[in-house]
């Protein structure tokens, strides 16, 4: 599956993007939050992505942020909710907000956003208040905090079947990364970094 895409910025919509990687174009759809933090088309992007998959259809989601990529997973698990009303929602009210209004179960808040109605509402307030965190920092995550390199190393740790937020952890309490931040030095190499963390991992 299709876990992170950088590559060319070749068109952008308030609900679609195309990045070409290696000569390929993948059509990803996003929200309007990614959309409105997109750099223009010729740049290149990188977008965290969640792969959907049905019978008739492989579609791609794509965000900017990572901290806005799972909180349209914790979406998904709500009864009723799918890709595309959850892309909705994303667009519909800033995720502090939404996290707020689920957290303090504020239904009528929530119908606000298009396509929510009270049974669906009620069904995140329900199904998601304990396992959403506090608002704080939920868009504070950016892929323009992680180097190449840094990217490079989780994708490959989330290939061996380790999750991504167990991988990013692993990565930046990495004794070099760190010291590397200290002193301003430059990141060590992905082969440095890929042993360090995995053997964070393997602990």
């Amino acid at each position: 599956m299709i876990a992170h895409l950088r590559g060319t910025l070749l068109a952008k919509h308030p609900n679609q993007a195309i990045v070409e990687t290696h000569g390929v174009g993948y059509d990803v759809v996003i929200s309007v939050p990614t959309f409105s933090e997109l750099p223009g088309t010729g740049v290149e992007v990188a977008l965290h992505i969640h792969t959907h998959v049905r019978e008739d259809a492989l579609s791609l989601y794509g965000f900017l942020r990572l901290a806005e990529k799972k909180l349209f997973e914790k979406l998904l698990t709500v009864s009723g909710i799918g890709p595309k009303l959850a892309i909705t929602i994303l667009s519909g009210m800033p995720a502090d907000e939404m996290v707020n209004a689920i957290r303090s179960g504020d239904v009528a808040r929530l119908t606000r956003i298009p396509g929510i109605g009270k049974k669906t509402a009620e069904r995140m307030v329900l199904e998601l208040r304990d396992k959403l965190p506090a608002a704080t920092g939920v868009g504070e995550v950016s892929v323009a905090q992680a180097s190449p390199v840094e990217e490079d190393v989780i994708s490959a740790l989330v290939n061996l079947g380790y999750q991504r937020a167990a991988a990013e952890k692993a990565l930046h309490s990495a004794p070099l990364i760190a010291k590397s931040a200290m002193s301003g030095a430059p990141a060590p190499s992905f082969e440095v970094l890929f042993r360090e963390a995995l053997g964070a991992l393997s602990k």
